[in-house]
């Protein structure tokens, strides 16, 4: 992609476009604006439009072809666009309504629910009450009981309330976001037979630049609107993805359904700080102090009683995924870029500054096209939809071509938020995490011409010069997680995260096991904080505080569309299975620290064999590193010494001069040395060289071909063979079984926390057969079914 073609302005006009009104999953505008992706897509790829659009429902033989048959001999030549209809169960909000009731049952005090929309954003203030506050998959119900407060409603803050003997039946939990997804908080409070949750934003979460350090609300400052409000989906993320009605089977309008177990069953609603300050009255003191000085949660239930009322329309709901693919020379390997493109109002974070990258990228690759490029290997570009209640467009999609993704994808890269704030995060695949570095190092700073985008992962926000200069103060338990994740950085390797979940790499990676990436500029504690999910992720914000300039926007644009470029356009697939491997050691090392945790039963508990299986796949995947390596070098040896036929006197018979040309001149062509002519690698260039050679008939064609052909046939198996294997690291480790208590994901090395939702957890069986079984018989069972699957990993990569 020529860096030059994603720009500012064209950046800034999309975002313009695109953020400036409200596009929740399933509503017209929502379809009007996968209609004008899908015009983009038409423009900058040079495909033809037609009087009917290419809008397909799943399942129809019209949406198979489009994706099934893009790895086959029948594939267009050319880029084709379409967009698939899948049809899950989602809900909107119909009426919400918070009250604190007297003894006598009567109204003390009625929550306004609706964001303020202060006319200074001009956008919010026009569509402040256009999408309700409520949480996308809620539970309808009108409950009422007395209130407590669970922190951020982890696991951690629900058992330390148990052990204080705090009783949760019957009554309404109010825990302040944070910590993990949101689903979790209310699936805590269910199971301790509360009757219904809270969840409010709470500034002491917004670092430093908060109205008690001195700075205005948004849109007179930088610091929150007390009035905003975070919706989002509560579906049980760490259970299973997509639509609940069709669990691992895409959601068909004519699809049997069930009932769907990641959803909760009782009601809940998010709230703004502004009605959280009037409930926290009504509890009191919220933390006690034990005797050693210790902060503990006081588990006070307020003495007046709490009224939440969700009332939801739930129903089949048609979503619309806009799909692109730009065919490659080899048809039967597939990189995919995604991004979602529904919001919760107008989402100029959350998504739209994801879609502005991806819409710069599109148009840097369509530049390409226009002067002649095709890739090595085949392009798919989605644009996916409902992500936001639940990642739904994406997991319906993957679960409709799990075979073929399986099959066919190298690699998937995802975008979502390109920029909430200042700093750059980067969590991938490990095999990931040296390509990306690299790419990151070629890519500009975006506001320091000094710096490359890698110096990014440590930047920090704009105010970072106020901390200080006054009588500031930050919550304890917010900088106590901030540092930790501080320090985690800092001692990271690569600087890469695990993925864990929380956006549309997860089917691909978490049940498929295809090598995924995810990135975006994010909050510091010194940053603007954003108002996630909110009417003030506006298109004003995101100008005056996430990125005046939109060069960040133009750098991720920039970075992925150039690492999507090196993997597509790699002779050898930019996989690297040794780093990869040996983050298995720092994976154990953290299980093994668990341990202790067993008490007396840690005696009974070794991870000898599993270290050992561990090292068998650092073995053999250091011997595929020496035959990708010679692989790749032998290919390209060859490649300048194939002769191309008529030249120099050499005359072949007509059938082998055919042969000859599609070895060389194709082959030439796509590696970068210069065919006989332009005519000639036109009519040559879309031979399927890599498929044919695994045919025994068209590798029986070859044998009467001179020597440097055959032996360059073979060099092109082998290089073929070792890509094979990289791409099959990834799918090693994924288990038929799945994960316990929630097969849907089967990837045995990462996952999301099962109690965190977002955050990755490694070795997800086993470390949580420690930290919440405490099973011993489990444990051994967890560390024996990892390491067989590591070391049949270790076998498959063996050259």
């Amino acid at each position: 992609m020529r860096s030059s073609v994603p720009s500012t302005e064209s950046a800034l006009e999309a975002s313009r476009a695109y953020a400036t009104h409200p596009h929740l999953a399933g509503s017209s505008e929502d379809s009007l604006d996968a209609k004008a992706i899908l015009d983009v897509f038409q423009d900058e790829f040079g495909i033809p439009k037609t009087p009917h659009l290419p809008v397909f429902n799943a399942g129809t033989p019209q949406s198979r072809k489009a994706t099934l048959l893009l790895t086959t001999s029948d594939a267009s030549s050319r880029p084709t666009a379409w967009i698939d209809t899948y049809y899950p169960v989602m809900n909107t909000g119909l009426e919400q309504s918070l009250q604190i009731l007297n003894t006598d049952g009567t109204s003390l005090w009625t929550a306004d629910l609706v964001e303020d929309g202060d006319p200074r954003d001009e956008d919010a203030h026009k569509y402040r009450d256009a999408i309700p506050t409520w949480h996308g998959l809620s539970c309808d119900g009108d409950v009422t009981g007395q209130l407590i407060y669970a922190n951020y409603g982890l696991k951690e803050d629900y058992d330390e309330l148990v052990a204080q003997g705090t009783n949760f039946t019957g009554k309404v939990v109010l825990a302040r976001y944070g910590g993990n997804f949101r689903g979790l908080k209310i699936k805590g409070a269910q199971e301790l037979g509360a009757a219904g949750v809270l969840i409010y934003s709470d500034p002491r979460d917004d670092g430093y630049v908060t109205v008690k350090n001195g700075f205005a609300p948004y849109p007179a400052g930088p610091a929150r609107n007390p009035t905003s409000v975070q919706r989002g989906s509560v579906q049980y993320l760490s259970s299973y993805p997509g639509d609940p009605t069709t669990p691992g089977y895409p959601a068909y309008e004519d699809a049997e359904r069930t009932e769907g177990s990641n959803i909760p069953t009782i009601p809940s609603l998010p709230i703004s700080w502004q009605n959280a300050q009037r409930l926290l009255e009504e509890i009191g003191e919220l933390y006690v102090q034990t005797k050693d000085g210790k902060k503990l949660l006081s588990g006070q239930a307020s003495e007046n009683s709490i009224r939440l009322v969700n009332h939801v329309d739930t129903k089949v709901t048609p979503i619309w995924n806009t799909m692109a693919s730009i065919p490659g020379h080899i048809k039967n390997e597939v990189v995919i870029i995604g991004c979602h493109r529904d919001a919760w109002v107008m989402g100029a974070a959350d998504p739209t500054s994801g879609t502005v990258s991806l819409h710069e990228i599109i148009r840097g690759y369509g530049a390409l096209l226009r002067k002649g490029w095709k890739p090595l290997r085949t392009i798919v570009i989605a644009s996916w939809d409902a992500e936001e209640y639940g990642l739904i467009g994406s997991t319906e999609w993957a679960e409709d071509f799990a075979p073929w993704i399986s099959e066919h994808v190298v690699a998937y890269l995802n975008v979502d938020v390109s920029v909430a704030g200042s700093r750059l995060n980067i969590a991938a695949s490990p095999s990931l995490a040296h390509v990306i570095k690299q790419t990151a190092l070629d890519v500009p700073h975006p506001t320091d011409e000094h710096r490359t985008l890698w110096d990014a992962i440590g930047d920090q926000g704009p105010y970072k010069n106020f901390v200080g200069g006054f009588n500031d103060t930050i919550d304890s338990d917010f900088l106590e997680l901030y540092n930790k994740k501080e320090r985690k950085l800092q001692a990271s390797k690569t600087k890469v995260y695990p993925l864990g979940s929380g956006s549309d790499f997860t089917v691909f990676l978490q049940r498929l096991g295809v090598a995924s990436s995810d990135q975006g500029f994010g909050n510091t504690a010194t940053d603007a904080p954003y108002h996630y999910h909110s009417i003030y992720d506006t298109q004003s914000w995101q100008e005056r505080y996430a990125d005046p300039g939109f060069n960040r926007h133009v750098a991720v644009a920039k970075y992925l569309g150039l690492l999507g470029l090196r993997i597509t356009d790699s002779i050898i697939l930019p996989l690297n299975t040794t780093q990869y491997s040996l983050e298995l050691d720092d994976y154990l090392d953290e299980v093994e620290s668990l341990v202790p945790s067993l008490g007396d039963k840690a005696q009974e508990v070794s991870f000898s064999s599993l270290r050992l299986a561990i090292q068998k796949l650092q073995d053999a995947s250091l011997k595929l590193d020496a035959e990708k390596f010679e692989a790749e070098e032998d290919f390209k040896k060859l490649l300048k010494r194939v002769r191309f036929p008529g030249r120099l006197g050499k005359q072949f018979p007509r059938r082998q001069t055919v042969l000859l040309r599609r070895a060389a001149d194709w082959i030439k062509g796509v590696f970068g040395v210069p065919p006989p002519t332009d005519e000639e690698l036109q009519l040559l260039i879309d031979v399927e060289l890599f498929g044919d050679l695994d045919d025994a008939a068209s590798e029986q064609n070859w044998k009467g071909l001179p020597f440097p052909i055959r032996r360059f046939i073979k060099a092109a198996k082998r290089v073929a063979k070792a890509n094979q294997k990289l791409i099959a690291f990834e799918r090693g480790f994924i288990s038929e079984d799945g994960i316990k208590d929630r097969e849907w994901y089967r990837h045995l090395g990462v996952a999301p926390g099962k109690w965190l939702g977002y955050g990755a957890t490694t070795f997800p069986g086993l470390t949580e057969a420690i930290t919440y079984e405490k099973n011993v018989t489990l444990i051994h069972h967890e560390a024996k079914r990892l390491g067989s699957l590591l070391v049949n990993l270790a076998v498959t990569l063996l050259p």
